[in-house]
């Protein structure tokens, strides 16, 4: 059975919102085919990420940057599942066979930073942006959960 793996970072109210909007999209009965696993960023590990098909991955945008959760979560990980670095240290593009993966970014004023930080680690792994960059600025309203609805979904139905 195909495995979508959601990802995230929910401190506050709203990008719980936005994790709960994109597993109802992943959770659609039209994907019964599909199991989603959830993993806070703090408690996700390479198995979670070898072990799937698709990735979600939610954070807030803090100071600029993604969240330190979902930093902590590419520094545990990247080498184990594919990361590649060039001579210089630098993330160089991957080989091989890419996972899809999704992205949902909340902030207050500006989420460019976080989105840029987290593409350019995603860059260096064998993944592939499957769906548009979901960025959300200040309150989440239904449009937002809507959008984050169909980030799950979309994903969901690219592994199935």
């Amino acid at each position: 059975m195909p495995r979508l793996l959601v990802v995230h970072h929910s401190p506050t109210a709203a990008v719980r919102a936005l994790t709960d909007a994109v597993l109802a999209g992943a959770g659609d009965e039209a994907l019964s085919d599909v199991e989603v696993h959830v993993a806070a960023a703090l408690e996700a590990t390479a198995d979670d990420v070898l072990n799937a098909d698709g990735i979600v991955l939610l954070t807030p945008a803090n100071f600029g940057y993604m969240s330190g959760a979902l930093k902590h979560f590419f520094d545990s990980t990247f080498l184990q599942i594919g990361g590649a670095l060039g001579d210089d240290g630098q993330g160089a593009p991957a080989a091989g066979a890419r996972k899809a993966y999704g992205l949902c970014v909340h902030g207050r004023y500006d989420t460019t930073g976080a989105v840029r930080a987290v593409q350019s680690i995603v860059q260096a792994l064998p993944w592939r942006q499957a769906a548009p960059v979901l960025e959300v600025m200040g309150d989440v309203d239904e449009a937002a959960l809507a959008a984050a609805t169909e980030l799950g979904a979309t994903l969901g139905a690219v592994v199935s």
